[in-house]
């Protein structure tokens, strides 16, 4: 009855984690030969916390990321255009958490191994294809392995090799002409101090909010920040560079006079150790990610543009979507239909929505009006648009503040504490 998983990131160490809370045997193979801290901040919406919360993580997610306290929209200028209150001080039961990505993976693979053994997690070994085989899905390695489990779980990122047996003809990623620079930089908090900000427009932005807590002695944090820029998408950028180190002279001379009272972006991006240059890219949603034994979570399922902070929290609901369909159907194929038909839907819109700028369209609305030029904001868009705005997308991403706490456990760690 073993389940097998393929790739050890967010989504796959979520849902070892989850299947040993529910007495699952399962069996994780990544890539890598060793698991390292890699990437730079992500955000986990009230939606995820909850998930890591009911699997027991709670201490763990203090340790390693910042509860953000609110999230706003500034135009080019600087100028303010939309705040809110974000976690518990907007009214959720649950916070929401700033993060380094790589600090987050190192933490769920070491709570797992802690959990189940270090056996659970097997390295160096890179998914290549499957093939349904009766009552067994059949997991074949890149280096002629081939493993037998009674489901096989495809979390094998963007680049899913399970995907791709699943859509030969898909191809390589879509790129709609952005390119992102990510950097983390040391400098004091702004704003609030656990403020998570983006300024700008369509066509270029800035991306901002502290990963850590400040240093008692210096007053300084940790600072991730996205400056991104769009480009002609035939242009030819180097899209085959998923993580290149950047040269800022590059993109620097853009973001020279985004100097505001509160934030110096600039001085952030000439304060970053390193830069790293990746395409904003996404895949078109498909008509189903599951076949026979064989299904997809995360990046591999419904890869979207990181203008939501949701698709780390996304790959956190995925895995625990998926372990309470296996309490409700058993170990079969019937629970990954059951998986899919909760999740790909929704997660269909959202891909769209995110091409369309999602939470953030407001920002190119402003620019249109008013070129980010005004004294009040009210002078361009009205608070009930703003307002109405925010909440549509919470509704669509799946954290409605009322929906979210009303809803009952996924999986009820009364019953299942793992």
């Amino acid at each position: 009855m073993t389940v097998l998983i393929a790739g050890a990131g967010i989504a796959g160490l979520t849902l070892g984690l989850t299947l040993h809370q529910i007495g699952v045997p399962f069996r994780i193979f990544e890539s890598v030969r060793q698991l390292r801290p890699l990437g730079v901040g992500v955000n986990l919406q009230p939606n995820a916390v909850r998930e890591l919360i009911e699997l027991g993580l709670g201490e763990m997610l203090d340790q390693v990321g910042l509860p953000t306290r609110d999230y706003g929209f500034y135009a080019k200028t600087g100028r303010e255009i939309w705040t809110e209150p974000r976690g518990l001080a907007a009214g959720y039961r649950w916070p929401q958490y700033s993060v380094h990505r790589g600090k987050l993976q190192m933490a769920l693979a070491e709570a797992l191994v802690a959990r189940t053994g270090a056996e659970a997690i097997v390295t160096d070994a890179a998914a290549a294809g499957f093939r349904n085989e009766g009552d067994r899905a059949i997991l074949r390695l890149r280096d002629g392995r081939e493993i037998p489990g009674s489901l096989l779980i495809g979390a094998d990122g963007i680049h899913s090799a399970l995907r791709a047996q699943m859509y030969p003809e898909e191809g390589q990623p879509i790129w709609g002409g952005a390119i992102l620079w990510r950097g983390t930089t040391e400098a004091r908090p702004f704003l609030s101090g656990a403020s998570m900000i983006l300024a700008g427009h369509d066509s270029q932005r800035i991306v901002c909010y502290p990963i850590t807590a400040p240093d008692p002695e210096t007053g300084l944090a940790t600072l991730n920040w996205i400056a991104e820029r769009k480009f002609d998408p035939d242009a030819g950028w180097r899209k085959e560079d998923w993580n290149r180190p950047a040269n800022i002279a590059e993109f620097l001379p853009w973001f020279e006079d985004w100097r505001f009272d509160w934030l110096d972006v600039p001085a952030l991006i000439r304060g970053a150790d390193q830069v790293l240059e990746y395409p904003m890219v996404d895949r078109d949603p498909v008509e189903n990610w599951t076949e026979g034994r064989v299904s997809l979570i995360g990046d591999a399922a419904h890869p979207t543009y990181p203008v939501g902070s949701n698709g780390a929290s996304q790959a956190v609901v995925d895995g625990r979507v998926l372990g309470a369909q296996f309490l409700t159907h058993g170990v079969t194929p019937a629970a990954l239909q059951a998986y899919e038909a909760q999740v790909r839907p929704q997660t269909s819109r959202v891909t769209l929505a995110n091409r369309g700028a999602g939470p953030i369209a407001v920002l190119q609305t402003v620019e249109d009006r008013s070129g980010g030029n005004f004294t009040r904001i009210e002078e361009v868009m009205s608070h009930q648009e703003l307002s109405d705005h925010a909440a549509n997308y919470k509704r669509l991403a799946g954290f409605d503040i009322e929906a979210l706490n009303q809803r009952p456990p996924l999986i009820d760690p009364a019953q299942h504490p793992g």
